[in-house]
């Protein structure tokens, strides 16, 4: 599973990408399934945006974005969310079987 990280009006720094690395782990049960994720951070004002696009291997792809004023809790969010989604596209795919 590839990943890439963007930043729109700021900056990545490490502490950012090693944290969303770290929180990577999370998304280990579904390395079979992700051809894909591309995250977008973008500031806005004093808020930020984390976007997260999963393309999967079966050619659907989701979206999914956060709002918050913290960037670290943003991230967390994000991740649970993809969580869930991940989890719901996965049951799906197991119905059609």
């Amino acid at each position: 599973m590839d990943f890439e990280i963007k930043g729109i009006h700021l900056e990545v720094s490490e502490r950012m990408r090693s944290y969303i690395e770290k929180k990577m782990q999370r998304l280990e049960f579904a390395k079979n399934l992700i051809v894909d994720l591309l995250f977008r951070l973008v500031k806005e004002n004093n808020r930020f945006k984390c976007e997260a696009t999963i393309n999967f291997r079966w050619g659907n792809s989701s979206h999914i974005e956060v709002d918050c004023f913290d960037i670290f809790e943003g991230i967390d969010k994000l991740f649970d969310k993809m969580e869930v989604k991940i989890n719901r596209e996965k049951s799906k795919i197991q119905e059609h079987s």
